[in-house]
């Protein structure tokens, strides 16, 4: 029986790639990518040529059984488009499927735009509360940022850039002047971290147009509970 592999792939930059990540991508049998096109620039950079197959939002569950069958006789390296595979992509319905099966299933530790947002927000990293991708509509932003309104701890989410604007606005009257930043093109030529409260974030997209993909941390509120030695 063989191993799913989940592979930690760089965000931004190339050489944010482990040793152990490469020899592991050389040994495999096959490859299990989010977005294969951004998968085979990496795999080309390394003079890797491992198979690679597809599997994403859209790849249904026919690929998992097809996936979990290869399994059975070969090592599979599971990643994403960036980062580590299963956070906030299509990734965990495969290693569920491997963990029902008996399959082994180990990581390979990778970079992460939600660990490195929140590490250089500037807000406090002893706790965060992880929000993944925010809902689309504004209703359904909002209803989740009021769930999490009163958590103490920092709140981190990902958004796209068309959709911005609108999540900060909605963050803004929701969650009110909160310190926050908005971190985009992680670890690549262009990277920013755009700090200060929600108002001054918000007011800074609607001068600048967003783009890229973007990781927002935001202050969690000073009025939650309070913690066991207060």
């Amino acid at each position: 029986m063989g191993t799913l592999y989940l592979v930690g792939t760089p965000i931004g930059n190339l050489e944010d790639i482990s040793l152990r990540a490469l020899r592991v991508l050389r040994e495999v049998g096959l490859i299990a990518a989010e977005d294969t096109r951004t998968t085979r620039k990496l795999l080309s950079h390394y003079d890797i040529h491992t198979p690679l197959t597809s599997y994403h939002d859209f790849s249904g569950p026919g690929k998992t059984r097809h996936l979990i069958s290869r399994l059975a006789e070969i090592d599979v390296a599971l990643v994403s488009e960036a980062g580590m595979p299963g956070l906030s992509d299509p990734g965990y319905p495969l290693v569920r499927a491997a963990l029902d099966a008996g399959v082994p299933v180990t990581t390979v530790p990778g970079p992460s735009a939600l660990v490195s947002a929140l590490v250089l927000s500037g807000l406090p990293t002893h706790a965060c509360h992880y929000l993944g991708f925010l809902p689309r509509k504004s209703g359904g932003r909002r209803k989740l940022l009021q769930r999490v309104a009163a958590e103490p701890d920092t709140l981190v989410m990902y958004e796209s850039p068309h959709r911005l604007v609108a999540a900060l606005r909605d963050l803004e009257a929701v969650l009110g002047q909160r310190r926050m930043a908005a971190a985009r093109e992680l670890t690549k030529r262009f990277e920013e971290i755009v700090r200060g409260t929600a108002g001054e974030v918000r007011a800074h997209f609607e001068r600048v147009p967003p783009r890229g993909e973007f990781t927002l941390v935001v202050a969690g509120d000073d009025e939650g509970p309070p913690s066991d030695d207060e």
